[in-house]
């Protein structure tokens, strides 16, 4: 289990046609929807997130995470580096979608602290929100914030999390689709 957040070259965004163990994440927010036909689970982890989402017998696990973090290639969809800017989309089957939209920009510091303020102020009002402890060389720790849109037939998943050591944001939107 990773302990501290890791650094930002080292993410990787990945999608599971499976579930994944809990054991496997430390997890440090967690929420739950159901919504008509589908079900979701939704953490925040030590270096990004994790969304356990089902509906009848298919069920789609996303993870954002360090790539020395040790997980299965068992019916693993999607492995990406999590660098610049990528959009992905995969046909499930009974006609399920699910696109992603994920993005790490790096910022000026100025710009970075900005962001950093105006995210814990929002994520106070709506979402799911982590502070996480300082590294010790900045003042100030990272931050997860989650917000979601439920709906009848589709879960969209906006997702932000900063590493105030590289001054850099990790952006993603996922959405969860019912034919």
């Amino acid at each position: 289990m990773i302990a501290a957040r890791p650094r930002v070259a080292e993410l990787v965004f990945q999608l599971y046609g499976r579930a994944l163990h809990p054991e496997l994440f430390e997890v440090h927010a967690s929420r739950t929807i159901q919504r008509g036909p589908y079900e979701a689970k939704i953490d925040i982890t030590s270096a990004g997130h994790v969304v356990r989402w089902r509906y009848g017998g298919l069920t789609l696990t996303e993870v954002a995470t360090s790539a020395q973090h040790p997980l299965p290639e068992r019916r693993r969809l999607l492995n990406a580096r999590l660098r610049g800017l990528r959009n992905d989309r995969i046909e499930c089957r009974g006609g399920v979608t699910y696109q992603v939209s994920f993005q790490l920009e790096p910022v000026d510091p100025e710009v970075f602290w900005t962001y950093q303020n105006e995210m814990s102020r929002d994520g106070e009002c709506q979402g799911m929100l982590h502070r996480f402890d300082s590294s010790g060389r900045m003042a100030l720790g990272a931050m997860s914030y989650i917000n979601l849109q439920i709906r009848n037939r589709s879960l969209l998943v906006r997702a932000f999390h900063t590493f105030p050591d590289d001054c850099a944001v990790v952006r993603s939107q996922s959405l969860f689709a019912l034919p």
